[in-house]
């Protein structure tokens, strides 16, 4: 699927603000990916997708989480990290893309997971430093988003952690495994 196509087909699915963040994590992702030899590719199409089910009604998301293979512990965490999961079943079911690595890279952007693979980085990274993000502790990730992809992911998991300890949220479990991760890799 060329880029023109793909754009077309989400345009639709989002408010401009969310389209015009999604165009801006994609030109990020593209930047991350020829920087640390991903796929670019994929990695254009998973950033192009990434967002696709995150204007789509809280109910619609639950229904999907509830009747498909989707963790249903996702039910007891913020409504925030629904789209991910959901949006890639949408993606597969609604835009027929089969490509497991593509769907993952969307299904974990929010919540990073253990042993991510490149593209899952590159997605989940450019997704939290697009140039339109503003919020304490950003400039740090930036920086080391393109000195080490591995550092880049444990700054913004510690970000992620921190930020939801200190507002009492529950953590994602992925979340923690994604943190643990990363800190086994850099440490």
């Amino acid at each position: 699927m060329e880029r023109n196509e793909a754009l077309d087909i989400l345009k639709p699915q989002l408010k401009q603000e969310r389209y015009d963040h999604t165009v801006r994590v994609m030109e990020t992702a593209i930047q991350l990916a020829q920087t640390y030899n991903v796929d670019v590719k994929k990695t254009e199409i998973a950033a192009i997708f990434h967002d696709y089910a995150k204007n789509r009604p809280l109910d619609e998301l639950k229904r999907w989480i509830k009747s498909t293979y989707l963790p249903k512990d996702l039910l007891h965490y913020h409504h925030e990290l629904w789209h991910g999961p959901v949006g890639a079943k949408l993606v597969e079911k609604e835009v027929g893309i089969h490509d497991r690595e593509i769907l993952d890279a969307i299904q974990y952007h929010t919540t990073g997971r253990a042993h991510m693979t490149m593209l899952d980085k590159v997605i989940f990274l450019a997704d939290y430093i697009e140039p339109g993000r503003k919020f304490p502790g950003l400039e740090e990730v930036r920086k080391a988003a393109w000195e080490d992809i591995n550092k880049g992911c444990w700054l913004a998991s510690q970000n992620t952690v921190s930020f939801l300890m200190s507002k009492s949220q529950p953590v994602y479990p992925e979340t923690f495994h994604a943190y643990n991760a990363f800190t086994r890799m850099v440490k």
